[in-house]
């Protein structure tokens, strides 16, 4: 049976809370997970959402999900599709899902004119690293990813 790829509705929510939480716990922060279905619900709900999220499924079983947005690129003056998470549930794969959902939304994005497509991966995740090099995917190890969380920002808009 192949992999159907369908743009998550509001009532996906359990499902999306359900595959993060997984990814939660695949990336050793089982506990890091504050939103809820409610909040996901409510979020698919607005217009437009703060992002999309694609649902891998197989005779209606999810089985991972991708959510992105639009950054964008100064030096090329157009938007880029940037992959917040990425996650195939383990039993799931090496069948195809992953590629399966990376070829959506490199579709999506050769379709909405993006000039690249980013993601990050923890750096121990090795076998995510080769399975986006053999896609052609190139590490940028000349950047480095900086964080500000609530308290850090709130500090800093009011100094």
């Amino acid at each position: 049976m192949t992999v159907a790829i369908r743009f998550a509705r509001p009532d996906d929510a359990e499902t999306i809370h359900a595959l993060i939480t997984e990814l939660a716990v695949y990336e050793k922060e089982p506990n890091a997970v504050e939103a809820s279905p409610d909040t996901f619900r409510e979020q698919l709900a607005e217009s437009p959402p703060p992002f999309e999220c694609l649902i891998a499924e197989r005779g209606g079983e999810p089985l991972g999900y991708a959510i992105f947005f639009h950054n964008y690129s100064t030096w090329r003056g157009k938007r880029g599709l940037y992959i917040e998470d990425i996650y195939v549930a383990e039993r799931f794969r090496r069948q195809g899902v992953g590629l399966a959902l990376l070829r959506h939304l490199a579709s999506l994005a050769q379709e909405r004119g993006c000039a690249r497509m980013e993601w990050s991966v923890l750096d121990w995740n090795q076998p995510a690293i080769d399975f986006y090099e053999s896609l052609g995917a190139i590490a940028m190890d000349t950047w480095t990813t900086f964080r500000m969380t609530e308290t850090t920002i709130t500090a800093l808009a009011q100094d």
